[in-house]
């Protein structure tokens, strides 16, 4: 039976290969594309505003007759179109058009548009506003109707979207959308029927509640949203599948090597250590792919927890792979895992993109005779020349850094080329729980809740960057008193030159005012070895002061460094803002951050740098981070094609996320179904688990 996903948009008037070809780049195809092409948003053009009345920024319909038509030759030509009413009058300017839309706006024509006040020239001015020539009269109060707004691509106006999707839904009557969830499940909820939620969310009825519409909480956009984020669990779960579908090398624990590992350490491990542990140690049993994502505050101790996984590998025969996002993060990574296995007879081997030649060469070897038991690298360890002999185990630090499919393609490197290596993902960056329970569905979640004991709180403090003098002197004094301190210059624009420069300006300004103070460097147009020999220097005490860019954000480890300020703070997130923080508060001694910005404060920045004041809970700082900055900026660059929802919201809809969580399992049992929820709502991004 023919059903819309099987129509072309092409079947539709005007919508020759051209248009098709533009449509394909907004993943639309089928007349069933097109129809969950939907709303972002409404506009409420129910009403014609009096010109007198507008103010800047407004967003309105107004209506009057064209005074005059001018061609303006300025730095750009433009057609200034000069509307008036009985209160007063409005320019329509155009930097695009034609000799007919010029004879069309002549003189005396009376004129019905839509657009945004701005400021112009000529007194208020809406720029390209859509507009009708003798239009036809306004709808009455009761029969009036939203209008909705598309997502768009180059080359479509939002007309000829709403025009299409109109023309789609005469097409509902013969061709209805097939209903996947059960009407059990919709019952329960009390949602609409898809149709009926599709039709409605396109077309509102003049009655429909306005308020509902706008704020994205009708019954039938919620129906909508409710099936989008299963569709989104539905499709992680199935990459977990993928996953497991393949055996893994049960790691029995025999204990020995991790007995000698924590009795040489000069601690013990924490509660919550121990608990996370247990769970690793037990996937790690299965002959089942191990997914698990660790998560742990900053300073929670997941190194080491990393590093009892890895001997649990070793000590069954196996080898191991540590994957760090930076060169910094990878090479810290590296000294504490030798420092901590090579005194068990253990051998490591070393591959980031700048071990070239003899070096990578006998790296490489040591990794395929199975030599080197821990394997630690950046993304290099993907590349096809590096073969290993026995790799059941692969540990990825700071996840999100990495898209799935980077993750995905180590899996094809485990033993024999057969049997996928365990995974064991871990972030300092705390994942609110609702986000986590959506963007990694297809992992199992462990948190280190709980910081090592003498862990002292770090004192923030706000600063505007006048008070740049009380800075340098508490930076002084530190310094004096025999602790360290960091000095961090964050982004300007997003010009890494331009970054690397300010830090210099920052450090030269610095070693002139503090001339009794040794000051160093790091930045990212460094060498790797010169970054090296600096962080080793500052490391050793034999610096005072680290000037930085934001490259000391993960994974540096100083206890003497008690004082770090941040410059231009609001131009970060408050996740990146919590864990330059934590870079200090490592030692016994009272830590302070500094956060020195410059004024004025947008409320989104004052509301940010606020938060940091009230808490170290990183976890409470991810969750404002979220309601502040949204999934897509909080997650980074996770899953392409991921966390792009067409109508979902993540702070206004978490409400879903644990029905969701709960319906997705039963789901998984029908095929069918979930390949049908998939296609319709991931489309052509439906295949990024498959690597």
């Amino acid at each position: 039976m023919t059903s819309l996903d099987d129509l072309s948009v092409t079947q539709l008037k005007g919508v020759g290969n051209a248009l098709a070809e533009k449509l394909a780049k907004l993943g639309i195809y089928s007349l069933q594309d097109l129809l969950f092409h939907l709303p972002h948003r409404y506009e409420d053009r129910t009403r014609v505003i009096p010109m007198g009345s507008l103010r800047i920024g407004d967003v309105a319909v107004v209506e009057g007759d064209v005074m005059k038509t001018d061609l303006v030759m300025g730095r750009r030509r433009s057609l200034q179109v000069t509307l008036k009413d009985e209160t007063g009058f409005l320019v329509m300017r155009f930097f695009h058009f034609n000799a007919a839309q010029k004879n069309q706006l002549s003189e005396g024509a009376r004129v019905r548009c839509f657009g945004e006040v701005r400021p112009g020239r000529a007194g208020y001015e809406f720029y390209h506003p859509e507009y009708q020539v003798s239009p036809p009269p306004m709808p009455d109060e009761g029969q009036a109707t939203l209008t909705p707004v598309y997502p768009l691509t180059e080359g479509i106006q939002q007309p000829r979207v709403r025009g299409l999707c109109q023309q789609a839904l005469a097409y509902l009557r013969r061709y209805p959308i097939k209903d996947w969830l059960p009407p059990e499940l919709l019952a329960d909820y009390q949602l609409p029927a898809i149709t009926d939620a599709v039709q409605l969310v396109h077309l509102p009825p003049a009655n429909a509640p306005v308020h509902l519409l706008m704020e994205g909480r009708h019954p039938a956009q919620q129906r909508l949203v409710m099936e989008e984020l299963l569709a989104h669990q539905l499709s992680l779960l199935q990459v977990r599948e993928q996953i497991q579908a393949r055996e893994a090398l049960p790691l029995l624990p025999t204990g020995e090597l991790t007995r000698q590992f924590l009795d040489s350490l000069p601690f013990s491990l924490t509660g919550a250590q121990r608990h996370v542990l247990s769970d690793i140690r037990q996937d790690l049993s299965q002959p089942l792919p191990m997914l698990r994502l660790v998560q742990g505050d900053v300073g929670s101790g997941k190194t080491v927890v990393a590093a009892v996984a890895a001997l649990q590998a070793i000590g069954a025969g196996a080898q191991v792979a540590l994957m760090a996002p930076t060169e910094i993060l990878a090479e810290q990574h590296f000294q504490n895992f030798s420092s901590w296995l090579e005194p068990l007879g253990i051998e490591l081997a070393w591959l980031s993109g700048k071990v070239k030649g003899k070096a990578r060469q006998q790296a490489r070897e040591k990794v395929v005779s199975g030599q080197a038991g821990v394997v630690i690298g950046t993304h290099a360890l993907f590349q096809d020349d590096v073969q290993f002999q026995r790799l059941a185990l692969v540990i990825v630090d700071e996840q999100h850094r990495f898209g799935v499919h980077q993750r995905l393609a180590l899996r094809e490197k485990g033993v024999g080329g057969t049997l996928a290596p365990h995974q064991l993902i871990m972030t300092a960056t705390p994942i609110p729980r609702t986000l986590a329970m959506s963007a990694y569905a297809d992992l199992d979640t462990s948190v280190i809740d709980e910081l090592p004991p003498g862990r002292k709180p770090i004192e923030t403090i706000v600063l505007p960057d006048t008070r740049r003098e009380d800075v340098v002197e508490r930076v002084r004094k530190a310094c004096r008193e025999g602790r360290q301190a960091y000095w961090v210059c964050t982004l300007i624009e997003e010009s890494e030159a331009l970054q690397c420069q300010a830090a210099e300006v920052t450090a030269a300004e610095l070693v002139e005012r503090l001339p009794e103070l040794k000051v160093g460097l790091v930045h990212g147009r460094l060498k790797a070895a010169e970054k090296a020999a600096v962080m080793e220097s500052f490391k050793t005490g034999e610096l005072d002061l680290l000037v930085a860019t934001t490259v000391i954000e993960v994974g540096v480890d100083v206890p003497n460094a008690s004082l770090i300020l941040i410059e231009n703070p609001e131009r970060l997130g408050l996740a990146q803002l919590h864990q330059l923080r934590g870079r200090v508060g490592r030692g016994e001694q009272a830590s302070f951050c500094v956060l020195m910005y410059h004024p004025p404060l947008s409320q989104n920045g004052k509301a940010r740098l606020q938060a940091l004041r009230d808490s170290q809970d990183g976890f409470y700082i991810a969750e404002k981070d979220l309601e502040i900055r949204g999934p897509g900026e909080v997650l980074g660059t996770r899953q392409t094609g991921m966390m792009q929802f067409r109508l979902a919201d993540f702070e206004r809809d978490k409400g879903w996320i644990e029905p969701v969580k709960e319906m997705a399992p039963g789901l998984m049992e029908s095929p069918e179904i979930v390949s049908g929820l998939i296609r319709r709502w991931l489309g052509e991004r439906l295949r990024y688990g498959d690597v």
